[in-house]
C-alpha cells in the first residue's frame, strides 16, 4: 500500500506517492534525485544522512515515511546553498578543508545549520557537544577543521568578518604552492553536487541491473553444491551468476612479491567454487531489475556446505593440528629474515641493559569509511568493459583482475567515480571490481552494486594483526647496540601483499634509531578471519607499538627520561635504518629539541592536575614511514598545451580523500609558474585508464613524491619547448606554426634498491619523520581513558598545501586514538556496526591537536616535498599507551586499551592477552 504525502522540500511544494515503510533518505535520493543527502552506516550512527525536518536535525536513513508528517518542511544540503551561492557554512568548509573525502560534509553542514539557527554564538565545546549529540561522524579530518569551519561561519553570519575573509587571496607572486588554496573538489563536496558512486548508481541508464551478493555465513567450508534454479524464477531476476559463468581463471592474483613465498598468489576466488575461506565470501551474484527483487532472490539460492574448522587467529592457524586452509600451501607461507651487522647473541650477553617484551599485539583495525564500497560496470562504445569504483590503484587492479575475468587487457578500463568517500587503504586491494566485472560480462548489461554497511565491515579487508616479540640490548649510556625481533602476521585467507606487509616489520621495528646489530624473522600466516588489506601506515603501527613501548621499558629500567633515551638513539650522521639505509635527512634530534619544553610542561601539568580518581600522564613515541613502493617506483604524466592556452595535466593520481586534485594542481602550477599561468588555466584529467596514464597506486604516501616528480618532469619538458631564446614563452599558435610538439610525457622512477632476503637495501628514496606526544587522563574507577591533547612534530619536507596537509595530520591522529583505545574487528557477532567497531566520535578526539612542522626540503622531492598521509598513524597509539602507563602504571601490550583491561591492571588482575603457541614455526 502506498501513501500520498504533501511535503515542502527546500522551499518547493511536492506531492509524492511513497511506500510508508521506505526511508526518507531513499525517497529524497531515489524519487527526487536529491543525492546530496548520503547514506553511510544505514543505522543512524554516522549522520551522513542528516536533514532538517521542521527545524530539527533528523537521521533520514532511519526515518520511515510513515513517520514524516504531512506538510513537513524539509531542508537538505541542496536547500542550504549552491555552488554559485554558498552559505556561510559552505564557504567555511571550503576555507578550512573540512571536506576531505567529503562524504560526511552534507550531513555535518545541515546539522551545523540548525545549531547556528539556535545558537548564533557557540563556543567550540558547544559545537563539539552538538555533533556528539547528533552523531555526526567524520573519519578523515580529526574534527578540528570542522569545528574551525563552524566557528568562522558563525562569525560571518554575525557580521564580524566579511565573506572575503573566507576566500583565498592570491599572493602577489601568483604562487599557490605551500598556501591554503582550496582544493578543486571542495565546492562540489560542500554543496552535495559532486557525484559519489551511490549517486551515479541512481543515474545509470534504463536497463541497468541491480546486483546483490549471495555470501557465506560461515568462515571456512567446502562447497558441495550451488542451486540457483529457484532464484532465477523470482520476479525481476535476469540472471544469477556463479563461478561457472566466469570466463577466466576466476581468481584475483595477489601479485606475489617474493619468490620464497610458498603460495602462488592465485588463492582468492572471484566467486567461490570449491571452498569458502572467510565469512562474507561471495558465492553468487543475483542480477535483477531492482535491488529489492535481487535481494529477495538471494534468499532463494541454495548453497550446500561442509563446514570446516575456522582458524580465526594466527595462533590457531599455526597450531600443529591445523589443516591447510589452501590445500597444498602451508598456513605459514612466507618468512622474512632481517640480519644487519654482527650476530646479536654475544652482544646481548655483554649488554649493560637488556629488556624484552612478548606478544605485543596490534589487532584487526577496521577502516570504517563513512561511504560503503560501491561499483558499476558497463560496456562502452568501443566494446570495452569499464569498471567504476573506489579503487585507489586502477592500473594495479587491472593487472590483478583481468586474468581472472578472462578479458583481454586492452578491453578492460578501470576508473574512479568523480568523488570517492575515504578508503584509508582498503581499496589498495580490489574488493568489488571483479564482482561487477563478472556480472557485466555474464549479462552483457550495465550493472551496479552498492554494499550495505554490514558488508563493508564484514567483507572488505582489514589491518593485519601482528604478534611481536622484541628484545633490546643497550650499553651503560643507553645506546641500543642490538635488537632481536620475531613477528607473526595474521593476514587472513588471501595472500595479496602479505609478504610485502611482513617485510614492513623488518623495515620499521626499531626504525628511527641507529641500531647497528639486528637479527629477527617474521612470518605470514593464513587464517580464516578477514583478509588483510592495506591500511594507512601499512605495517608501521604494528611495528612501532612494540619498539616504542620497549623504549619506555628500557628508559624505566635505566632510570632516565623516555624522551631523553630517544634523543640519545635517534638517527645522526653515520647511523643507518634497520635495512642498512642512511637517512636522507637527520632532523629527529632537532624535532625532539622542539618538543622537549612542551613535554616538560605537559609532565608538570599532569603531576599538578592528577587526582586519585583521575590520573594524568604523558607519553611519547617516534614514527617513520617511507614514500613509495619498495625499490624502483615509477609514475607517468601527460602534459599538453591546449588551443585556448590552458595546460592539460593527465595522470591516475587516485584520490581517497587525501587531496589528489590539490596535489596535482599545486605541483603542476608550481612547475609551470615561470610561464605566468594561473591555477584556473590548468585542466586536470585524472583517474580513468581510458584518458590518463599510470601514476601508480595511491598508497605508501608515494603520490606527492613519485607522481609529483613525474609532473615536474613533464611540465619542465613543456616549458623548455615553449621557451623562446629571449626567455618569453610561445603561444599555442606559435607552437603549431613552428611545428613544436604540444604534448609531453613526464616520467620518474625512484633511485632505490629493494630489500634482499635479509631485509637489507634502500627501499625508499624519501621518508617522513614524526615525534608524537600524548596527554591522557585515566579514570581509575572505570578504566576509561580520555586523550586530552596530541602533539606532533612532523618533518614531511616542503608543504604543497597547508590546509590539506593539516587535515591529513589531524585525521591520522584521530585514527591513532581509535586504534589505541576503541577500534577492533574481531567478533563477527559483535563488531558489525560502525559504533560497535569503536569509531571515534568527536568527543573521543581532543580539540587540542597541535602540529609543528620542521622545514626540511628533500633534495629528490618535487619542489622539496616528501609525503604526509601515512605519518600521523605510524605511532600515536604507542604514545597513548606510554601515557597510560605514565598515568597509572598499567602497561597495555595488546590493543585496543579497553577500559576493562586497564581496570584489571589497576586492580592487580591478569590482563587477558592472546599468545602464540609457536614462536618460531617450521618453514
Amino acid at each position: 500500500m502506498m501513501q500520498k504525502k504533501f511535503l515542502n522540500i527546500n522551499g518547493v511544494a511536492h506531492t509524492l506517492i511513497v511506500d510508508p515503510e521506505a526511508s526518507l533518505a531513499d525517497v529524497l535520493r531515489g524519487q527526487l534525485r536529491l543525492t546530496g543527502t548520503k547514506i553511510g552506516c544505514g543505522k543512524a550512527q554516522c549522520g551522513a544522512c542528516s536533514v532538517i525536518m521542521n527545524g530539527k536535525v533528523i537521521m533520514s536513513c532511519a526515518t520511515k515515511m510513515k513517520r514524516v508528517p504531512d506538510e513537513a518542511i524539509i531542508t537538505t544540503i541542496e536547500g542550504i546553498g549552491t555552488p554559485t551561492n554558498l552559505h556561510a557554512l559552505q564557504m567555511a568548509w571550503v576555507k578550512h578543508g573540512a571536506a576531505q573525502c567529503g562524504f560526511c560534509a552534507p550531513g555535518f553542514i545541515v546539522s551545523a545549520k540548525v545549531l547556528l539557527d539556535q545558537n548564533p554564538n557557540p563556543t567550540r565545546e558547544e559545537v563539539r557537544d552538538w555533533f556528539q549529540k547528533h552523531r555526526n561522524v567524520c573519519r578523515c579530518t580529526g574534527y578540528k577543521p570542522i569545528v574551525d569551519a563552524v566557528m568562522d561561519a558563525a562569525r560571518l553570519m554575525r557580521g564580524e568578518i566579511t565573506p572575503e575573509a573566507l576566500g583565498f587571496k592570491m599572493p602577489a607572486d601568483g604562487k599557490i604552492w605551500g598556501t591554503d588554496y582550496p582544493r578543486p573538489s571542495a565546492i562540489g563536496k560542500a554543496t552535495g553536487t559532486i557525484n559519489y558512486g551511490s549517486d551515479l548508481g541512481l543515474k545509470m541508464p534504463p536497463g541497468t541491473l541491480q546486483l546483490k551478493l549471495v555470501q557465506a555465513q560461515v568462515s571456512h567450508a567446502r562447497i558441495l553444491s550451488i542451486d540457483t534454479s529457484e532464484a532465477e524464477k523470482m520476479p525481476g531476476v535476469y540472471k544469477v551468476v556463479t563461478h561457472k559463468d566466469v570466463k577466466g581463471k576466476n581468481r584475483i592474483t595477489g601479485l606475489i612479491t617474493f619468490p620464497t613465498n610458498k603460495g602462488d598468489g592465485w588463492d582468492r576466488p572471484i566467486l567461490c567454487d570449491e571452498k569458502v575461506f572467510q565469512f562474507g565470501d561471495a558465492i553468487a551474484i543475483v542480477c535483477a531489475d531492482t535491488e529489492a527483487n535481487a535481494q529477495a532472490a538471494v534468499e532463494k539460492v541454495k548453497v550446500e556446505l561442509e563446514v570446516l574448522p575456522p582458524y580465526m587467529s594466527a595462533p590457531a592457524a599455526m597450531a600443529p593440528d591445523a589443516i591447510e586452509i589452501h590445500p597444498g600451501t602451508p598456513n605459514v607461507y612466507f618468512r622474512q629474515n632481517i640480519a644487519k651487522g654482527e650476530d646479536t647473541g654475544p652482544i646481548m650477553e655483554k649488554a649493560d641493559y637488556v629488556v624484552a617484551i612478548e606478544d605485543y599485539y596490534v589487532g584487526r583495525q577496521p577502516h570504517l569509511p563513512i561511504e560503503p564500497d560501491v561499483a558499476a560496470a558497463y560496456f562502452d562504445e568501443q566494446g570495452r568493459l569499464v569498471i567504476m569504483s573506489k579503487s585507489i590503484g586502477l592500473d594495479l587492479h587491472h593487472a590483478m583482475i583481468a586474468p581472472g575475468l578472462g578479458i583481454e587487457p586492452e578491453k578492460l578500463i578501470l576508473a574512479q567515480f568523480p568523488a570517492v568517500g575515504g578508503t584509508f587503504g582498503y581499496k589498495f586491494s580490489p574488493t568489488i571490481e571483479a564482482l561487477v566485472g563478472a556480472a557485466a560480462m555474464a549479462t552483457g548489461k550495465p550493472v551496479f552494486l552498492n554494499f550495505n554497511y554490514f558488508q563493508q565491515i564484514t567483507y572488505t579487508g582489514k589491518r593485519s594483526p601482528f604478534f611481536i616479540d622484541l628484545k633490546y640490548g643497550a650499553n651503560k649510556d643507553g645506546k641500543i647496540i642490538a635488537m632481536e625481533s620475531n613477528w607473526a602476521v595474521d593476514h587472513g585467507p588471501y595472500s595479496e601483499f602479505g609478504d610485502l606487509l611482513t617485510l614492513r616489520g623488518a623495515q620499521f621495528i626499531g626504525a628511527g634509531y641507529g641500531i647497528p646489530n639486528i637479527r629477527g624473522a617474521g612470518y605470514t600466516v593464513c587464517t580464516n578471519h578477514a583478509w588483510g588489506s592495506a591500511f594507512r601506515a601499512y605495517g608501521s603501527p604494528q611495528s612501532f607499538f612494540a619498539s616504542e613501548s620497549l623504549m619506555d621499558i628500557l628508559a624505566e629500567k635505566m632510570g632516565i627520561d623516555p624522551l631523553e633515551l630517544r634523543y640519545r638513539n635517534v638517527y645522526r650522521p653515520g647511523d643507518t635504518s634497520p635495512t642498512g639505509q642512511p637517512p636522507e635527512v637527520y632532523t629527529l634530534p632537532q624535532m625532539i629539541d622542539i618538543l622537549r619544553p612542551k613535554y616538560k610542561a605537559a609532565l608538570e601539568e599532569a603531576r599538578r592536575l592528577s587526582t586519585p580518581e583521575k590520573k594524568r600522564g604523558v607519553g611519547v613515541s617516534i614514527g617513520i614511514y617511507g614514500c613509495g613502493l619498495d625499490g624502483p617506483d615509477s609514475a607517468e604524466v601527460w602534459v599538453e598545451l591546449l588551443p585556448d592556452g590552458r595546460v592539460q595535466v593527465s595522470t591516475n593520481w587516485q584520490d581517497h580523500g587525501q587531496g589528489a586534485d590539490m596535489g596535482l594542481l599545486a605541483t603542476s602550477h608550481e612547475s609551470l609558474r615561470p610561464m605566468g599561468i594561473k591555477p584556473e588555466q590548468i585542466k586536470l584529467v585524472m583517474n580513468d585508464m581510458a584518458v590518463a596514464p599510470a601514476g601508480g597506486p595511491a598508497g605508501g604516501s608515494r603520490s606527492q613524491f613519485v607522481i609529483g616528480n613525474a609532473v615536474k618532469n613533464g611540465c619542465e619538458q613543456l616549458l623548455n619547448a615553449m621557451r623562446k631564446p629571449d626567455g618569453t614563452y610561445r603561444t599555442y599558435e606559435e607552437m603549431v606554426r613552428e611545428n613544436i610538439p604540444l604534448k609531453y610525457v613526464g616520467k620518474w622512477t625512484t633511485p632505490c634498491t629493494p630489500c634482499d632476503e635479509n631485509a637489507q637495501g634502500s627501499p625508499f628514496a624519501s621518508y617522513m619523520y614524526g615525534v608524537f606526544m600524548a596527554e591522557v587522563e585515566v579514570d581509575t574507577r572505570t578504566g576509561k581513558v580520555q586523550v586530552l591533547k596530541m602533539t606532533l612534530v612532523a618533518d614531511i619536507g616542503k608543504i604543497a598545501n597547508k590546509t590539506v596537509v593539516d587535515g591529513q595530520i589531524y585525521g591520522g591522529l584521530a585514527q591513532g586514538i581509535g586504534l589505541a583505545l576503541t577500534e577492533d574487528f574481531e567478533d563477527l557477532n559483535k563488531h558489525t556496526t560502525m559504533a560497535a567497531c569503536g569509531i571515534p566520535y568527536i568527543k573521543d578526539v581532543p580539540d587540542n591537536l597541535e602540529v609543528i612542522y620542521v622545514d626540511s626540503p628533500r633534495e629528490l622531492g618535487p619542489h622539496g616535498a616528501s609525503g604526509v598521509g601515512e605519518l600521523p598513524l605510524t605511532s600515536p597509539h604507542a604514545a597513548i599507551a606510554n601515557a597510560i602507563y605514565n598515568a597509572c602504571g598499567v602497561r597495555i601490550t595488546q590493543l585496543p586499551a579497553l577500559p576493562e583491561k586497564i581496570l584489571a591492571g589497576l586492580q592487580g588482575k591478569q590482563i587477558p592477552v592472546v599468545r602464540r603457541p609457536i614462536k618460531n614455526p617450521p618453514f
